[in-house]
C-alpha cells in the first residue's frame, strides 16, 4: 500500500450507508500522503459532501446528466393497492400483460425471497437477488433473467447495484424505497439508450408519504391508474415506515438529501482530489400463464426488523 499513487473509491455512497467508513479511514491511514483520489457516488447527499471533504483535498467536480432527473422514455405510472393485494395485482398484470422479462424492487431481503416464491406458486418464474444470496446464486439468478429462463428478477437495492440488463421493459415498485433518490436509481434500469420503458408502483396506504417525497423529488405527479377490482379499501390505516434506509450495514440512515446518477437514471458523479493533483471520474419458454392460481390467496408478510 505504501507505493499507491491513486486511490478509487467507488459506490462511496453505499460504504457510507453500510458503514464501511472506519475501515475506509483505516486504509487511508496506510496509504502514502501524496496521491490522486477518485471517488464516485450514484448519489450527493449532504453526508456525501461531508465525506469528500474529508477525504478529498480541493476536489474538481463532475456531474453526469440532470439531478434527479428521470428519461423522459419511461413511462411512469402508480397504482394505489391495499399491501395484502399486491402480489395478486402483480401477478395479474404479468399474466395479462404477457410480460417476459420484469425488475421487481422490494425493500427487505425476506421481502424479496418471499414474493419470489409466492410468483413461483402462480406460475410465474422468478429469483431474488440480496446480499444474502451467493455471488454464484445472484449470477446464475441474472444469467437466468437475461436468458429468458426467469420472467421476474426480484431485488433488493443494494443487490442490483451494477446491474446491466439490456433492453429491459419493465420496472416495478413493489414497495416504495424509503429514500426518495432510489426511486431515480430504480427505474434508470428501463428506457435506455433512446428505448422506451415502463415503470409502475404499487402504492399502499402506508407509502403515501413516500410517494409525495419522490414526486416532491421530480418535481411532477407521477399519473395515476386506477384498475378496477383493486380499489383500495378506506378503511385500513397507515402503519409507520421508517423515513430513512433499512438496511443491513452498520451504518445510520441516510437524509433525504439530493443525488445524482448516470444514464438516464439521474446523475452520477465523480470527485477527484490528491495533494498535488486533482482529476475527476466521472432463450427456455417462460412457464405458467402468469395468472394467480384460485385459493392462495397472498399473505400479510409479518414484521421484520429493519435490514432483514
Amino acid at each position: 500500500l505504501s507505493k499507491i499513487e491513486i486511490l478509487v473509491l467507488d459506490e462511496a455512497d453505499r460504504m457510507l450507508d453500510m458503514g464501511f467508513i472506519h475501515d475506509i479511514r483505516r486504509v487511508l491511514a496506510k496509504l502514502p500522503p501524496k496521491r490522486q483520489n477518485l471517488l464516485f457516488s450514484a448519489t450527493f447527499s449532504d453526508e456525501i459532501k461531508a465525506l469528500a471533504n474529508k477525504l478529498l483535498h480541493n476536489p474538481a467536480s463532475v456531474e453526469v446528466a440532470r439531478r434527479n432527473t428521470a428519461s423522459e422514455q419511461i413511462e411512469q405510472s402508480v397504482h394505489f393497492v391495499d399491501k395484502k393485494r399486491k402480489r395478486e395485482l402483480l401477478s395479474q398484470m404479468i399474466g395479462e400483460g404477457d410480460w417476459k422479462q420484469v425488475l421487481v424492487f422490494n425493500r427487505t431481503k425476506h421481502g424479496a425471497n418471499h414474493l419470489a416464491e409466492q410468483l413461483n406458486k402462480d406460475g410465474i418464474t422468478a429469483a431474488a437477488i440480496h446480499g444474502n444470496k451467493s455471488q454464484g446464486a445472484r449470477t446464475r439468478a441474472l444469467a437466468d433473467f437475461k436468458d429468458g429462463k426467469i420472467r421476474v428478477l426480484v431485488a433488493t437495492d443494494i443487490a442490483a447495484r451494477g446491474l446491466d440488463i439490456d433492453q429491459l421493459p419493465h420496472v416495478v415498485n413493489y414497495e416504495l424505497p424509503n429514500v426518495p433518490e432510489d426511486y431515480v436509481h430504480r427505474i434508470g434500469r428501463t428506457g435506455r439508450a433512446e428505448r422506451t420503458g415502463e415503470a409502475i408502483s404499487l402504492v399502499c396506504v402506508d407509502e403515501h408519504k413516500l410517494l409525495r417525497d419522490i414526486e416532491r423529488l421530480l418535481k411532477r405527479e407521477i399519473p395515476r391508474i386506477a384498475l378496477p377490482g383493486y380499489e383500495p379499501d378506506p378503511s385500513i390505516k397507515a402503519e409507520p415506515i421508517i423515513n430513512g434506509r433499512q438496511g443491513g450495514g452498520r451504518g445510520a440512515p441516510r437524509n433525504n438529501g439530493g443525488g445524482q446518477r448516470a444514464g438516464h437514471g439521474g446523475q452520477r458523479s465523480g470527485n477527484g482530489g490528491g495533494q498535488h493533483e486533482n482529476r475527476s471520474g466521472g432463450g427456455a419458454r417462460p412457464q405458467g400463464d402468469g395468472k394467480p392460481r384460485s385459493g392462495a390467496p397472498a399473505r400479510r408478510p409479518r414484521n421484520r426488523k429493519p435490514g432483514e
